[in-house]
């Protein structure tokens, strides 16, 4: 009995999740700037795109680090959300033997990296970043 009620409970929830996820609440739901600038260093590099060289990318670009295990999280996210393909490469000696993970953006993830791109043009238009008398202080 229990575990019928328990089915039911869970069957109810299902279709409460359902209903959320197919309904419009006009909510525009964007990319990070991590996945922005993953989704950039892969269009850059085309056909040479793999986690390392699009992890260098990004460090050239920022002047930051970037940590391999954030990047390939987000990788598969991204992969995930339809914005790429990954696939394996061939082995090649240089690596030990070992392939690289190939990265192809996709139709979408240019879409949302330009969504991205214009909405930040948008906002930051006619935006100074000089510190000015107005800016708050720490």
């Amino acid at each position: 009995m229990q575990q019928k009620r328990c089915g039911g409970i869970i069957a109810q929830l299902c279709s409460f999740l359902t209903e959320l996820r197919d309904k419009n609440y006009n909510v525009v739901v964007m990319i990070g700037e991590f996945e922005y600038l993953i989704l950039a260093a892969t269009a850059k590099l085309g056909d040479e795109a793999y986690g390392a060289a699009i992890r260098v990318e990004i460090e050239q670009a920022t002047g930051e680090g970037c940590a391999i295990g954030a990047l390939y999280t987000t990788l598969d996210r991204l992969e995930g959300k339809g914005f790429l393909k990954t696939r394996m490469g061939d082995p090649t000696p240089q690596r030990g033997g070992r392939a690289k993970r190939m990265v192809r953006i996709t139709a979408a993830g240019i879409e949302a990296a330009g969504e991205f791109y214009a909405a930040i043009a948008k906002l930051t238009r006619g935006v100074t970043w000089q510190t000015s008398r107005g800016a708050v202080r720490s």
